[in-house]
């Protein structure tokens, strides 16, 4: 989503002058929101937010699937039993309590 600079309101703007920015927003019109000169928040509309939580959730998807095939990729096959693993660490399964 690019913002457009005429898109960029002082709070003080915004605060006096909120229901055209929000119509703005509604309308595909993120508004950049400054706070002393600085960027601030960013208000825009609800199918603008749906669409980045959207990405937000095939990006997580992303980075899983890639952690997924480089341990398929770099698999040398050698497996570990848990008993081995946990005497590795001195560990006596026994003692584990299954509550």
């Amino acid at each position: 989503m690019k913002t457009d600079t005429r898109n960029i309101v002082s709070v003080t703007t915004f605060s006096q002058n909120v229901s055209t920015f929000v119509r703005g927003a509604e309308d595909g019109e993120p508004q950049v929101i400054m706070r002393n000169n600085r960027p601030a928040a960013v208000l825009m509309g609800m199918e603008d937010a749906e669409r980045l939580s959207r990405i937000d959730e095939l990006e997580d998807d992303l980075k899983l699937l890639t952690a997924a095939m480089v341990r398929t990729i770099t698999d040398k096959g050698n497996r570990h039993s848990l008993s081995d693993v946990a005497g590795e660490f001195g560990i006596d399964l026994n003692d584990l309590s299954t509550d």
